[in-house]
């Protein structure tokens, strides 16, 4: 879960903040419930003052992709994040994809020894912006023991608003080529998919680290959406695996999740 673009604008200033009191964004959890397998669905919760927006995983040339280290947790195997439908700014020509007001953040969070308490100590560096953009890191701690199997409503809405799966959404698979471009790749994607609604974006994320992704270009004829950008590693190999490169299309009346393309 983890660039620079020369435009004609500015963009944001950068401030430094250490999390301290008084800072636009704070964060707490939300206690949930005890799956059969013993996974604990739970919830971060954060909260942003008035004007100030956060990012999504993917968040954009001009935002703060959000970085999470569980390291400091105890008896604790693993963590899946349920992302809910972020929306698509623009500001000043650039474009960042995330949440303002609140964003309520499902857990999926496995323990090593079912039955026993999870030690949440968690350190997350994230991006806020308003007139500027502060890198703030959070430090989050909570011991997650819920015995109920009954869902907390908040985070049972949170998980409701995730983008639908392609064949939730008549999805009918991904075409994607790609082709050598100054040093990466440039991909052209053919998405199968009836209309989301006006406005479509079109994110690409390259299914493993080290990879800057550019702003798709997309277009639409009929049922086929065309998303084309570069891929560029930041070291080593250029290769990627088309199973794992995620297409996720954010139009008005809905978001859809693609993971993986086929040859074209």
């Amino acid at each position: 879960m983890l660039i620079s673009l020369a435009l004609m604008v500015a963009p944001p200033a950068l401030a430094q903040s250490d999390g301290s009191k008084g800072a636009p964004i704070s964060a707490d959890v939300i206690q949930g419930w005890r799956q059969a397998d013993g996974t604990q669905i739970t919830a971060l919760r954060l909260t942003l003052a008035p004007g100030w927006k956060t990012y999504w995983r993917a968040p954009g040339d001009a935002g703060i992709p959000p970085e999470f280290d569980w390291s400091g947790s105890r008896n604790l195997a693993g963590v899946g994040i349920t992302w809910p439908t972020p929306e698509v700014f623009n500001q000043n020509g650039m474009r960042s994809i995330g949440y303002h007001d609140q964003l309520i953040l499902p857990l999926h969070v496995k323990p090593k020894v079912d039955g026993k308490p999870v030690d949440i100590k968690l350190s997350m560096d994230i991006g806020v912006c308003s007139d500027i953009c502060i890198p703030e890191t959070l430090k989050i701690t909570a011991i997650l023991d819920a015995t109920d199997a009954k869902p907390i409503p908040a985070i049972a809405a949170a998980l409701a608003q995730r983008p639908y799966s392609g064949s939730e959404a008549g999805a009918r698979g991904v075409t994607c080529s790609l082709r050598p471009k100054d040093g990466g790749l440039e991909i052209t994607a053919d998405i199968s998919l009836p209309s989301t609604g006006s406005d479509e974006v079109v994110v690409i994320e390259a299914g493993r680290p080290g990879f800057w992704v550019s702003e798709a270009d997309t277009s639409r004829q009929g049922n086929t959406l065309r998303a084309v950008a570069d891929m560029v590693p930041s070291t080593g190999s250029a290769s990627l695996d088309r199973s794992a490169i995620r297409f996720t299309v954010l139009g008005q009346n809905r978001a859809v999740d693609i993971i993986g393309c086929s040859a074209g």
